[in-house]
């Protein structure tokens, strides 16, 4: 594509991944406040399946992916952080990484260390900020110590496999739950003290039987509707649960009274979108994260790849829960 047209993965309508068409667009300069990136490569996430189907809705038509990876082209007025010729990496509002090169707001664009190579970034962003935030922002009144237990699902998926390694890089006794022994094999190895898989065994009997009976002080998760009731059953008073996907589906409405006999304890719906507000914010936890990739402790698992032109592929891939660790998709 010229430098003033990129390919761009779009839906006119909500649906299936066959509602996903590559459109050819127009991209100018840009405005005071953005930056023109052209990607290297583009992390594909859950909150994309959301927004292509509609549970999480926007207007049509709609481009698709919010991270990525690439060189910065040109900056608008009133950028400073960032210059033509930058390695750069993001997750970021509004959507619309699926493409060659965009014009986006530039709060939420990082500089890449040279470290770090943009399939990596690309890959982390989302997930790894999700992670920093869900370990290092989302704790139970009663705090998160060294030795405390904490239950994760989808332990082998892109947030989890990087939750289990920076969990235990903090000391923290994490279990992990996923759909088959292998993926229960790979959160073990990378650092989830505890798997369990939740399609042979029941989850909450098996989280009271490895706490002795006390139950987690966090539950973290991203499945929804199959794990949320069974997830309350897993906390020690006061303990905290905290929602942040819906993989097989939303939470059906609840009633707040039924907290209190399971031991006062909390529930929180988030998102990263919430945590990611101002430039001081978004750099912060960005360094956070790769401060921690940098150092070894926490390693981004790439197991699948896709060619753009097979974003529908990538998807199926992705709703069928046969992916482990991160996808991209490579322009």
């Amino acid at each position: 594509m010229t430098q003033n047209r990129s390919r761009a993965v779009r839906i006119h309508a909500h649906g299936g991944p066959e509602q996903m068409v590559i459109d050819t667009v127009e991209v100018g300069a840009p405005g005071p406040g953005q930056v023109r990136i052209r990607h290297h490569a583009i992390g594909l996430n859950f909150i994309d399946v959301y927004q292509r189907t509609g549970l999480y809705p926007n207007a049509l038509p709609l481009a698709l992916g919010m991270e990525g990876a690439g060189v910065i082209e040109a900056v608008g007025e009133g950028v400073t952080h960032l210059q033509p010729g930058d390695r750069a990496a993001y997750a970021a509002n509004p959507p619309g990484s699926y493409c060659d090169v965009r014009v986006m707001p530039a709060m939420n664009v990082c500089h890449l260390p040279d470290a770090i190579s943009f399939e990596t970034g690309a890959a982390m962003m989302l997930k790894g900020l999700t992670a920093q935030y869900l370990l290092k922002r989302c704790k139970p009144v009663e705090g998160l110590e060294p030795g405390d237990f904490v239950l994760f699902h989808a332990a082998a998926g892109g947030v989890g496999l990087i939750a289990c390694q920076w969990a235990k890089a903090l000391g923290l006794r994490l279990i992990g739950t996923a759909g088959s022994d292998e993926k229960c094999a790979l959160a073990r190895e990378l650092g989830a003290e505890f798997t369990i898989n939740y399609r042979t065994e029941d989850f909450a009997a098996r989280v009271k039987e490895i706490t002795g009976g006390q139950g987690v002080k966090v539950v973290y998760d991203s499945v929804g509707k199959d794990t949320f009731d069974k997830s309350l059953d897993c906390l020690r008073p006061f303990g905290l649960m905290v929602s942040f996907g819906n993989a097989s589906g939303p939470v059906a409405p609840f009633a707040p009274g039924i907290l209190g006999p399971k031991g006062s304890i909390y529930v929180t719906r988030q998102t990263l979108f919430s945590h990611i507000t101002s430039r001081e914010r978004t750099q912060s936890m960005a360094d956070d994260l790769f401060a921690v990739v940098a150092s070894g402790q926490v390693k981004i698992r790439i197991d699948q790849r896709f060619a753009l032109a097979d974003v529908r592929e990538a998807h199926r891939s992705l709703e069928s829960r046969s992916t482990t660790g991160c996808t991209i998709l490579l322009p």
